[in-house]
């Protein structure tokens, strides 16, 4: 489902082919599968945009790298969500970067020390959604301020609709993408304490 959508759609908001993805109801709430939603809907806006040249080659070579490092459960054991890793991938092949690469080695690693620290500061417990949202949220902006490349996202906030899926407990208000439950101000106000006045 994810190469399907990454090689077919025409879509340019790399958030939206990502919501796309992840609304897919055999996803599970977290997996390593978000590692490779980031890096398909990044390569797939690219791709769509008129500023970058992706091909089918490029976005298979992303994923057999992703695959290397995005493992089950070793953000918890090494510290490192597969989600940092795909983007370096992104940044890495987009680039030509390589072991020994000057200014495209660099560009990569900061890529991915910001992609890192968006995701930690959403951690706690980890969700890999809120991480997806954060990584590309990271990714625009360095593409933006970087080679001018201006991949069009949605204003429109995200708002989640998995937070009782979450195993781990959602983090809720913490998180920016809860979708808070509406209250009925009708029924608080039947149940408001009110002050009699004896005077």
């Amino acid at each position: 489902m994810i190469e399907d959508i990454t090689f077919t759609t025409q879509l340019k908001d790399p958030v939206a082919i990502a919501e796309l993805m992840m609304s897919h109801p055999a996803l599970p709430m977290l997996g390593c599968e978000h590692a490779f939603i980031t890096a398909g809907a990044l390569l797939a806006a690219l791709r769509n945009s008129p500023y970058a040249k992706v091909t089918k080659q490029d976005i298979r070579e992303v994923f057999d790298r992703t695959a290397k490092q995005a493992v089950g459960g070793y953000c918890g054991l090494t510290g490192v969500c597969g989600i940092a890793p795909a983007v370096g991938a992104c940044f890495s092949v987009f680039l030509g970067s390589r072991c020994g690469s000057d200014t495209e080695q660099k560009i990569t690693m900061d890529a991915v020390i910001k992609v890192s620290q968006g995701i930690a500061d959403l951690t706690g417990p980890s969700c890999c959604k809120a991480y997806v949202r954060s990584a590309l949220a990271a990714a625009v902006t360095i593409f933006a301020e970087r080679f001018g490349i201006m991949l069009p996202v949605s204003k429109v906030s995200i708002v989640c609709e998995d937070s009782r899926r979450h195993p781990h407990g959602c983090r809720e208000e913490k998180c920016p993408y809860y979708h808070k439950p509406s209250r009925d101000i009708f029924t608080d106000a039947i149940n408001m304490s009110a002050t009699v006045c004896h005077s």
